[in-house]
């Protein structure tokens, strides 16, 4: 579950592991910085919602919003 921007940035960072990627390659194949992609798996509540969306779906990532308790 995504509580924060912290858990948000270890489940990107978790993902990108299990496939393998280094920071260098998916800034390479995404345009985004490496300095953006290290933010954002370090929790950084600054990124841009958009392009993290983007980077979760790039890496097989599905975001949803859910009401509580369903």
């Amino acid at each position: 579950m995504i509580t924060d921007a912290n858990s948000f940035g270890r489940a990107l960072r978790d993902r990108r592991k299990q496939l393998g990627y280094t920071q260098a390659f998916i800034s390479e194949f995404s345009g985004f910085s490496v300095s953006f992609i290290s933010d954002l798996e370090n929790g950084k509540s600054t990124a841009e919602l958009g392009k993290a969306i983007y980077l979760a779906n790039l890496l097989g990532l599905d975001c949803s919003l859910t009401p509580r308790g369903c």
